[in-house]
């Protein structure tokens, strides 16, 4: 059943997802002190992939398309592989807080890729958006914390390019794949087609990939694969069969909220004027590239 708008329901369950997503960073964080983070994409995406599989099997949903589709969708995982190696790359040098801000630069990635490659208008109020992510972004690299050094700007700039990477995939879904095939497939996509791009990563980029296997290191590899890469973008998917994803889409401002607050208590992170100026201004400025006014039914 499709609905109109976001109930109270759908509310609580994008409030749930978005704050499992912001757990992520700090999670990422805690397996990084014992796991490589490319080789920790790795086994995420094969986890994660393994799930969806045994998912499909059970709904009797085709695994894969053919033909261009499969071509599609293989690109799709090669920039989500080449995304989440600078995201896990970057977070072994900068912080969880700083780098689910610069992150979060995506949604205005995909505003300014729709404008020349989708033929989606770019509005005032997402112009004022974009101006107001930028101004955030300038915050935060100001509100530098006192451990700052050259290799946490290193981490920051990996930040940034996963952003990239993360918008840009999101408008070759949208350009080649949405509509087309079941979401679950796209999920499939990326997942599975990511692994050998994480794979030659982690062969190129890391000499030891195994440190130490602790328990918190377990349970957070368990928690980005099988939690967040399985179970939350299932669900997301799930909600976007259901509400109009344009409203789904202006919830997601609360993800770096979360981050950022998730890793100032969990691996007590420093939170600086500059950082939580920067996460005010991104947050807008993510709010209003996604807002639209919610039509009115003829009647």
């Amino acid at each position: 059943m499709t609905k109109d708008h976001v109930d109270i329901q759908g509310f609580f369950i994008i409030l749930l997802i978005t704050m499992l997503w912001g757990l992520n960073y700090p999670a990422v964080k805690i397996s990084n002190t014992g796991l490589s983070p490319v080789f920790t994409t790795f086994l995420r995406s094969v986890i994660a992939t393994c799930c969806g599989v045994i998912y499909c099997i059970v709904v009797r949903q085709p695994l894969f398309q053919r033909g261009i589709l499969l071509f599609h969708g293989a690109m799709t995982g090669i920039l989500f592989g080449i995304e989440f190696i600078f995201l896990y790359y970057g977070l072994l040098y900068t912080n969880a807080s700083r780098a689910v801000i610069l992150l979060y630069l995506s949604p205005f990635v995909v505003t300014i890729g729709a404008h020349f490659f989708l033929k989606e208008r770019l509005t005032i109020l997402k112009g004022v958006g974009l101006i107001l992510a930028f101004l955030g972004i300038f915050l935060v690299f100001k509100g530098k914390p006192s451990e700052y050094n050259k290799l946490m700007l290193i981490g920051d700039l990996c930040e940034i390019m996963a952003a990239v990477f993360w918008g840009a995939t999101t408008i070759y879904i949208k350009k080649y794949l949405a509509q087309k095939v079941h979401p679950i497939n796209t999920f499939l996509y990326q997942l599975a087609f990511s692994i050998p791009i994480m794979l030659v990563g982690a062969l190129l980029l890391e000499h030891t990939w195994i440190r130490e296997i602790t328990t918190p290191v377990a349970l957070s590899l368990f928690y980005q694969s099988v939690i967040v890469a399985f179970a939350s973008y299932l669900a997301w998917f799930k909600l976007i069969h259901i509400y109009p994803v344009a409203q789904l889409s202006v919830f997601t401002f609360l993800t770096p909220i979360f981050g950022v607050f998730a890793s100032a208590i969990i691996m007590k992170e420093q939170l600086t004027i500059g950082l939580l100026a920067g996460l005010t201004f991104v947050c807008i400025g993510i709010y209003c590239t996604n807002y639209q006014k919610r039509q009115r039914a003829q009647s």
